[in-house]
């Protein structure tokens, strides 16, 4: 068993229970989910007008070998309504990737972990912070909470708060 830790995202339809939904897919098809962050509204990458992101970070403990995990994720999608047209940065109703699988290094066609891109980004390095903030990237040699430090992506992420119903406020 390794511990794998993934982002998941979504910005289409009911953004909160498609992380409910992919949650309870990972942890009956992947491995057990060990740890999860909050839930954080982000802004779209690169100035897109479509609806912010919710994502978040989990941890799981698989016995999957990484392009075996990534292919139950991809089905994991499909079967959520993730439609993929080839565009990079497309609305969907979920998202999920692999950020780090132990301290492998893998970079094959189908699979590149650690991501390529995570440093990058706050709406990753934020809530894998939350869960993994002495987590070593094996490429990098620096750990997500410093990584964080470094990253100079000024997008919003922001903990997500849902609105409350008029229901709920009786």
């Amino acid at each position: 068993m390794e511990e794998a830790y993934l982002l998941l995202g979504s910005n289409l339809g009911d953004r909160a229970e498609l992380l409910k939904q992919a949650l309870a897919l990972i942890q009956a098809r992947a491995g057990r989910v060990r740890l999860s962050s909050s839930v954080y509204e982000t802004e779209p990458w690169e100035a897109s007008p479509d609806l912010p992101f919710l994502n978040m970070a989990v941890c799981i403990e698989t016995g999957l070998e990484p392009l075996q995990l990534i292919g139950v994720l991809l089905d994991i999608e499909s079967e959520m309504g993730r439609e993929r047209d080839g565009s990079f940065n497309a609305p969907r109703t979920i998202d999920i990737d692999i950020m780090l699988f132990g301290n492998r290094i893998i970079d094959k066609p189908a699979l590149r972990i650690p991501h390529p891109r995570m440093h990058l980004r706050r709406f990753v390095l934020l809530p894998l912070d939350e869960i993994a903030h002495a987590v070593v990237h094996p490429v990098l040699g620096k750990t997500v909470g410093q990584l964080l430090d470094l990253c100079i992506d000024k997008l919003a992420v922001d903990i997500y708060k849902p609105l409350k119903s008029s229901a709920s406020d009786q």
